[in-house]
């Protein structure tokens, strides 16, 4: 029972195979909903146009477009290499998108607004157009409350230099912002073009916006080169200047230097170091004599015996007298003769070492004259070297300065104008074509939206499938709206028009009613629906009076002692019925009332103190439907509406079969799923939907007239309505 279905179109849904997912949606359902609701999406897109045009033609101010078109001049001629202190631009695109943001910068703009006075312009300084009405009433506001409790105007306060600064900023800041609006800029692919475009409410205007930005542009690049190139020459001066006096200053030093010193060279160094090197080979020849004469008068004054000292001594006038050393007197003569060589001995010794002790004096002189010799080479050779150094670097820097004060006046913009502004002959907006077309498919998209939300929220029956494919009950009659205004007069719509309609969508039902069991053909039928207002009352009257057409004996009741509504069908006064049947008062056959229009005998409900609940719960009520059954053919109870009170489930337990009415697009689908479920878990099943109250026109407004039998245009043929 508790079926659901997600689709745009009740009618147009295809019943889905086993095991296919809720979701799937039908691309042809969806086409037809759209064209079921074309009439509002026209109407939706018609408007549209209308807000659209009036936008286009009413409204909008019409803007002029110009465009400057400008080239970065990578190829400039050049008469000497400035590149060293100012470079030229690149052609890369992180120098492409610099650029841009160099010609969107408010520095430059702040340029432009004050070359053309924008801030005059009401179009850019927002503080000279009217306020809006807003604001104005606001200020009135505040104007008359300030009248109002302090009996004097608002005073003004007298601008100060600083908020008049403050003030004159914001207008400068806000006409920049709306300059800033106003601009676009953008680059031409695979090249260094620019196009700057400006759109303003005056053909002229944009021209000469355009140009003046492109002026400035290019003169803020030859500013931004003659200030490095001024900057330069300034810094290059000072720093000559520096350099120069530091040159003059080394040189001084060397001069001083030479002038304080002995003449030192690299040659007389070298002589030097010769000379002492030939006089280190005499130290080291005479510290071997000195050594040896030293040696050799040790020796000689160590001696003792006259042998040794003969044997050392190695003379040949002491080896004589020594052969006669015991001669009286020889031994005084060798001795004398001994000693005369120990002096001469003593003698070579010391001039040994005085010969030895001058060589080294000279030496050390020597050494002391070469060291500082070469210091003084070194201190010579050191400030040269800074005094030369100080005159490449004055040198290198003095070119420089040449070079930058000759560039002072051969600076060249790394832009120029390809093509200036032209003055627009035409608005280039509002695209007039374009806001019309783009209102249309708006107005189509919304009129869309609108059919599919009204459809997605539907949450009603209009079609028999539709009921059939929620519920899972057949659909037994579809009875079309009857064109009554009261209720008295549907019985004599039906007798008056027996080929109608609705005639024939009550034979359906009642031909339906008596096929949903052949072998055992429903004696006793039960209307009931989900809410009042659902036509169950209408049904139970139609049914009736069309059994009476087959010979039936038909007996109606109003089983809605609740409510009791057969009064506004019938004409009658009777005040006793179904109560005073069940209680005993009365019989069947004296409280029953003839009425020749529905041609069946009619039971009418009556006021009473007992829950009707518990009326139609008695044994009373099943011995009268015991005995109602071999008295009438067919017995026709109207119950109350499930939703409402519980007495159409207590009499569906005593019936042979219950047909549930449906308000066609009225009833909730939770309405039906609810009141369906509670007959069921009553353990009563209904024999039928009957889906009620069709709108001819509504079916056709819908779309689905043409689908639909006595509501599609050959279905006229057979009625007479």
């Amino acid at each position: 029972m508790n079926r659901s279905y997600t689709n745009f179109s009740s009618s147009d849904q295809q019943k889905a195979p086993a095991g296919a997912t809720d979701e799937v949606i039908d691309i042809s359902a969806l086409l037809g909903t759209l064209w079921r609701g074309k009439w509002l999406i026209a109407l939706v897109t018609l408007i549209a146009l209308i807000i659209g045009g009036y936008y286009a033609y009413g409204v909008a101010t019409p803007l002029f477009r110009a465009t400057a078109v400008v080239i970065l001049d990578s190829r400039q001629e050049k008469v000497v290499d400035f590149e060293s202190v100012v470079g030229g631009l690149g052609r890369d695109a992180t120098t492409i998108n610099s650029e841009v943001e160099v010609l969107q910068s408010r520095n430059l703009l702040e340029k432009v607004v004050k070359t053309l006075d924008l801030t005059s312009d009401p179009e850019f300084n927002p503080s000279l157009r009217s306020p809006p009405l807003k604001a104005q009433i606001r200020n009135w506001i505040k104007r008359t409350a300030n009248r109002l409790f302090t009996g004097e105007p608002t005073p003004a306060s007298a601008p100060t230099a600083t908020s008049e600064a403050l003030r004159q900023q914001r207008i400068l800041d806000s006409t920049v912002n709306q300059l800033l609006r106003t601009l676009t800029i953008s680059t031409v692919p695979q090249s260094v073009v620019f196009e700057i475009t400006v759109e303003t409410e005056e053909a002229q205007k944009s021209a000469r916006i355009a140009d003046t930005l492109v002026d400035q542009y290019i003169m803020n690049q030859l500013d931004v080169k003659f200030a490095a190139t001024e900057q330069a020459t300034s810094w290059l001066s000072k720093r000559v200047a520096e350099l120069q006096t530091e040159l003059e200053g080394a040189e001084a030093r060397v001069k001083n230097f030479n002038a304080n010193t002995e003449l030192v060279s690299t040659e007389t160094l070298i002589g030097l170091e010769r000379q002492i090197k030939e006089l280190r080979v005499r130290i080291d020849n005479a510290t071997a004599e000195r050594d040896r004469s030293a040696t050799s008068l040790a020796r000689l004054q160590a001696a003792k015996t006259p042998q040794e000292q003969a044997e050392l001594a190695n003379d040949a006038t002491l080896n004589r007298i020594l052969l006669q050393i015991d001669q009286p007197g020889s031994r005084e003569t060798f001795q004398q003769r001994y000693d005369q060589l120990v002096a001469r001995a003593q003698v070579e010794a010391d001039r040994a070492e005085n010969q030895l002790a001058a060589l080294e004096k000279s030496s050390t002189e020597l050494a002391s004259q070469i060291d500082r010799q070469n210091t003084d080479l070194i201190t010579l050779q050191q400030l040269t070297r800074e005094a030369e150094a100080s005159r490449l670097l004055y040198e290198y820097f003095l070119t420089r300065l040449k070079e930058t004060s000759a560039q002072e006046g051969t600076q060249q913009a790394d832009s120029r104008v390809l093509s200036n502004a032209v003055i627009p002959g035409g608005p280039s907006a509002p695209r007039k074509s374009l806001v019309l077309i783009m209102s249309a498919f708006f107005g189509v998209l919304l009129g869309a939206g609108i059919v599919l939300l009204r459809e997605l929220r539907q949450n009603t029956f209009r079609t028999a499938r539709d009921l059939e494919q929620t519920t899972g009950l057949s659909v037994m009659g579809q009875l079309p709206l009857l064109p009554m205004r009261h209720r008295k007069d549907v019985i004599k719509y039906l007798v008056d028009k027996p080929t109608s309609a609705a005639a024939e969508a009550v034979r359906n039902l009642r031909t339906s009613v008596l096929l949903s069991n052949i072998d055992h053909p429903p004696q006793v039928i039960a209307t009931s629906s989900s809410t009042p207002g659902e036509g169950k009352t209408t049904v139970s009257m139609a049914l009736a009076h069309n059994f009476i057409g087959l010979g039936k004996k038909v007996l109606l009741i109003e089983g809605d002692i609740r409510r009791r509504v057969f009064n506004q069908y019938l004409d009658t006064e009777a005040e006793e019925g179904l109560v005073a049947v069940l209680t005993g008062k009365r019989k069947l056959e004296d409280v029953v009332l003839k009425d020749n229009r529905v041609g069946a005998d009619v039971l009418i409900g009556e006021q009473t103190a007992t829950n009707a609940a518990d009326l139609f719960s008695s044994e009373s009520f099943v011995r009268f439907l015991k005995d109602a059954r071999t008295r009438y053919d067919t017995i026709i109870i109207d119950t109350p509406p499930v939703l409402v009170v519980p007495d159409a489930r207590v009499i569906a337990q005593h019936v042979d079969a219950m047909l549930f009415v449906v308000a066609w697009d009225r009833t909730q689908k939770g309405q039906v799923e609810i009141a369906l479920q509670m007959f069921e878990s009553a353990n009563q099943p209904i024999a039928g939907l009957v889906l009620n109250q069709i709108s001819p026109k509504g079916m056709k407004r819908y779309g689905y007239g043409g689908k639909y039998g006595a509501y599609a245009n050959y279905g006229r043929k057979y009625y007479v309505d």
